[in-house]
């Protein structure tokens, strides 16, 4: 369901674009690598338009770069981006797009559990007039209950409390056009969620749905650590709500010691019990030493992101391109 606009009237429909840019980010990825080439070869042949490859290698430990060099070789229309290190995943996609030449350019994974089949797609709502168009994952195979339940709950958290347009159970498998790319280079932000910044441009929008399937090899590159820190950059590149949440909690804090003294002097003067005290002091010191160290944590880490921020330090270094200049596969 488009989350803008809302008629379809709003919207004018595209030219077919000649070409697209897929955008694969690529990281410990060596055991994958072989199936994504067959993957991405079979597909190039069975879609009727143009298309480059940028495959952008974050640092990679495993050999991943070595089969990386050796396609591109063999392969004019495959380019490959190497960082000097890993940067993550949101500055490969952000450097994939930055490099693309195609009129689209589509970001996937290499671990194809968003399949290729789905790209089709993706451009016949680009054709009917949409600038973004996102997969919605309605299944998602060969996933932990746990990790299930997370993510249906962290899409739900942001949308209602940080992101209003951010789409649920979308991940970054997705169609952008050429003027929504050029608006991405004029954001020059440090910490990218990038999910947030193509719902926040407000550019028109749809989803397809796909059933994302089970990893053919390899390990996952989100385990649970790494999920809570891409959900903590979510929330602090695009709002001030935990602030706000501390601030109400601070309220809240000297709203509950309020009442506490109250009670403890009511109970005094109609009982006639003499209160130790020793516990209720214990309780509200702690309580509020608490929030405060929490309060001057989440401040801290805003902070934090200012000093990043001023030193203009770019979010990523290639140290290796090959085949720079794009040739298009027809």
């Amino acid at each position: 369901m488009p989350l803008t606009p809302s008629k379809p009237d709003q919207i004018s429909p595209h030219p077919r674009p000649d070409t697209v840019s897929l955008v694969i980010p690529v990281y410990n990825e060596a055991k994958m690598l072989p199936l994504l080439r067959r993957a991405v070869e079979d597909w190039s042949e069975s879609v009727s338009f143009h298309q480059e490859v940028i495959l952008v290698d974050d640092g990679s430990s495993d050999g991943s770069l070595l089969f990386l060099r050796e396609w591109a070789e063999s392969a004019s229309w495959v380019r490959v981006l190497s960082f000097s290190r890993n940067f993550g995943h949101q500055s490969a996609i952000y450097a994939g797009l930055m490099n693309a030449t195609g009129d689209v350019a589509v970001v996937i994974d290499a671990d194809l559990q968003d399949p290729l089949e789905v790209i089709p797609k993706m451009v016949e709502r680009y054709v009917e007039g949409y600038a973004v168009v996102f997969g919605v994952r309605e299944e998602r195979r060969g996933e932990s209950f746990f990790k299930r339940v997370t993510a249906w709950g962290f899409y739900r958290v942001m949308r209602r409390f940080i992101h209003p347009d951010l789409p649920l159970d979308a991940g970054d498998f997705r169609l952008v056009s050429r003027p929504v790319i050029e608006t991405l280079r004029c954001m020059p932000e440090r910490d990218r969620f990038l999910r947030g910044m193509f719902a926040w441009m407000g550019f028109p929008q749809t989803s397809v749905l796909y059933r994302r399937q089970e990893r053919r090899a390899g390990e996952t590159k989100y385990p649970l650590l790494k999920m809570v820190r891409f959900a903590y950059d979510g929330i602090l590149s695009f709002s001030a709500a935990p602030i706000r949440l501390i601030a109400l909690s601070g309220i809240l804090t000297a709203g509950f010691g309020f009442a506490y003294g109250l009670y403890t002097v009511g109970r005094w003067l109609l009982v006639g019990d003499t209160v130790e005290g020793w516990p209720s002091i214990i309780v509200l010191i702690s309580l509020i030493g608490g929030m405060i160290l929490l309060a001057l944590g989440v401040v801290g880490e805003y902070v934090g992101r200012i000093y990043e921020a001023i030193k203009s330090r770019p979010s990523y270094i290639v140290k290796e391109q090959i085949n720079p200049a794009p040739k298009w596969h027809e």
